[in-house]
């Protein structure tokens, strides 16, 4: 067991925006003791940094994350799909959009969009990667809703990518369902 450090305590506690005070409460300690402890004054004992450890833990189950907002399993085209299948697809999937993926690893994002501004007489007959934006927004599985938010503000979605695989999209639509 990997026993958190005073840097890894007072990092989680202020990412769940708890005051000392607050985390103190939670986990039946006094403030002065998680000042100290944070400060790397005093070793707690194994049984007080468990109420510590428990107590952030029970903060974090009130944050979303992006494990608990993505849509899995991801539908994606290939790069080298054409615009025609693609656009079939997201039709009949009822979609906007999808992600572009090539072994597991996103390349990018086409959506209805990228199709329409597209000009030509055979977009549909075009490979997606000639359409697709490359320009996409990625996180982690654990990702906060507040960064994940900040990213829509600028992207039509949000890929969750662990370990280099594309495991999960978020769109705005995903959000609107979990936090109305």
């Amino acid at each position: 067991m990997d026993l958190p450090t005073p840097e890894d305590l007072r990092e989680r506690r202020t990412e769940l925006e708890l005051t000392q005070s607050e985390l103190a409460e939670r986990a039946d300690v006094s403030q002065p003791l998680i000042a100290r402890i944070e400060g790397g004054d005093v070793d707690p004992r194994l049984s007080t940094l468990r109420r510590i450890v428990n107590a952030l833990e029970e903060a974090e189950g009130g944050i979303l994350r992006a494990s608990d907002l993505m849509h899995a399993p991801v539908v994606s085209v290939a790069p080298d799909d054409s615009v025609h299948e693609t656009k079939e697809l997201m039709d009949e999937r009822g979609y906007s959009q999808v992600p572009v993926v090539r072994d597991g690893m996103p390349q990018g994002l086409i959506g209805n969009n990228d199709i329409r501004q597209r000009t030509g007489d055979n977009v549909g007959d075009l490979p997606v990667a000639d359409v697709m934006h490359e320009s996409i927004a990625l996180v982690e599985p654990t990702a906060t809703i507040d960064e994940i938010d900040a990213y829509l503000n600028h992207n039509a979605a949000v890929l969750v990518v662990e370990s280099g695989e594309t495991v999960g999209i978020i769109t705005e639509a995903d959000i609107a369902a979990r936090v109305s």
